[in-house]
């Protein structure tokens, strides 16, 4: 047994994993809902908490693209674009949003290709690079996070409404808060369609606001003539910070594409050209009025219903897979039935929302440069061990296991410590290195120590 196992009772079929040990495919038990585990039996999960997304149940290409664009359409982005217009002109604006979004691209694209390739999301694949219980942490973190900026999603609507109607926020914090928690609490189709839903409308609406602006300006370098004078790199990494952490979700939604290559096209879609058009419509408009939060920039035009149905548009399709990814986290801690749990952090995030607002977006931040290493470990250990992945998925396709529930496939090891370490130490150069793009800091020390620990592990054996 090497130092990164700690033995457990596995079952049957095998599956050779190089460096951590064995892979292990139990027999079918032929419970095709949620595992034992959970407490309940023989009751579908369509959204497949604890396994892999078989053939069967992927979904369209379009249906993926709409969730990953509503996924990436956030006010945040945004508020982001407004201080890159204030900040930049027009090239500068042009380099970092190219530049960063291709580094988002990039990263959540591999992220892609492992979740539709395996049909695992985020917290299989940790049971997998981080061992039973160090899968905890990745689980833990992602779901904390994302749980906190729900409630500050919840804020940023409830809080400029709440203006608007001259009334105390908590109403409509309430009313956001509920409204969101149910679409996630209904899984992967209600989360469809509330993007095929907002996805036009948040594109329309932020087109006209962007062509008023550039009209009214007398046009896209006039407008941005009036800088503060922020580096290109500056730049670069408020587009890369602004979604790299949510980014590393994206496998819980790729894993229902029809194919790899589908799920990388829409992935790239939607960071690249997608929120590239979220940084835009912010810029513009904020380049133009002065104003760095798009709500109050479609004000300054007159817009104010607009800017009510964009607001409430762009936090719901963010804040709906924000509650879904926390709630296949908790489950994956707590083996426990992914939709209470749905609930539970809703209510949790909505009650907490405004203090959340107020005093938890440093501590989110924070978090934040933890969450790139996470991703970077996914990715990496799948093509490490590609071999043990597919076999996974070929016992799922071959009825050998129910894709319902996986878990019992996990390596022999409780905590795959060179994940773990390697997680800590991309945090540790993210917060503390004070040059670069910290993320791609982040990222790159992470990299670097898993390797170096599972060259470790390797002699050791």
């Amino acid at each position: 047994m090497s130092v990164t196992e700690t033995t457990t009772t596995t079952a049957t079929h095998p599956i050779d994993h190089p460096i951590d040990g064995n892979l292990t495919v139990p027999a079918s038990s032929g419970v095709s809902g949620v595992p034992d585990s959970a407490g309940v039996n023989n009751r579908p999960d369509e959204d497949f908490s604890f396994g892999v997304v078989p053939t069967s149940s992927r979904r369209s290409f379009w249906a993926v693209g709409f969730v990953m664009l509503g996924f990436t359409f956030f006010s945040a982005s945004m508020s982001v674009g407004a201080k890159l217009g204030i900040g930049l002109d027009l090239g500068g604006f042009v380099a970092a949003v190219s530049i960063g979004g291709a580094i988002l691209a990039t990263f959540t694209g591999a992220l892609a290709y492992v979740g539709a390739k395996t049909g695992m999301g985020v917290d299989e694949l940790a049971r997998h690079s981080f061992g039973r219980f160090g899968s905890f942490l990745p689980s833990f973190l992602i779901a904390f996070t994302q749980m906190g900026w729900f409630g500050v999603g919840v804020a940023m609507f409830a809080i400029p409404t709440a203006e608007i109607l001259n009334i105390s926020p908590w109403p409509i914090v309430l009313i956001a808060g509920g409204l969101m928690t149910a679409s996630a609490y209904y899984g992967i189709k209600a989360i469809e369609i509330v993007s095929f839903i907002s996805v036009p409308l948040i594109a329309g609406l932020g087109t006209y606001s962007m062509v008023t602006a550039t009209v009214d300006g007398g046009g896209l370098t006039r407008i941005f003539a009036n800088t503060s004078g922020m580096p290109v790199m500056v730049g670069v990494g408020l587009v890369v910070g602004s979604f790299i952490s949510g980014g590393s979700a994206t496998p819980n939604f790729t894993r229902f594409a029809g194919s790899a290559k589908s799920a990388v096209i829409t992935t790239v879609i939607a960071f690249l050209l997608g929120n590239t058009l979220m940084f835009s419509f912010g810029a513009v408009g904020g380049a133009f009025t002065g104003k760095d939060d798009i709500f109050y920039v479609m004000i300054a035009q007159g817009l104010a219903i607009p800017a009510l149905i964009v607001l409430g548009a762009n936090i719901w399709t963010t804040n709906n897979n924000a509650l879904y990814t926390t709630g296949l986290g908790f489950a994956n801690m707590t083996k426990r039935p992914k939709k209470p749990l749905v609930i539970i952090a809703g209510i949790l995030g909505t009650l907490c929302a405004l203090w959340l607002y107020d005093n938890f977006v440093g501590w989110l931040s924070f978090l934040n440069a933890t969450l790139p290493p996470i991703g970077t470990v996914l990715v990496a250990d799948y093509f490490a061990n590609r071999r043990a992945y597919h076999a996974i998925v070929e016992a799922v396709e071959t009825g050998r296991i129910s894709a319902a529930d996986t878990s019992n496939t996990s390596a022999t090891r409780a905590v795959a410590w060179p994940a773990v370490i390697a997680v800590a130490a991309g945090a540790l150069v993210g917060w503390t290195i004070p040059v670069g793009i910290a993320s791609l800091n982040a990222i790159v020390a992470a990299l670097a120590v898993y390797f170096a620990g599972r060259g470790v592990v390797a002699t050791m054996k």
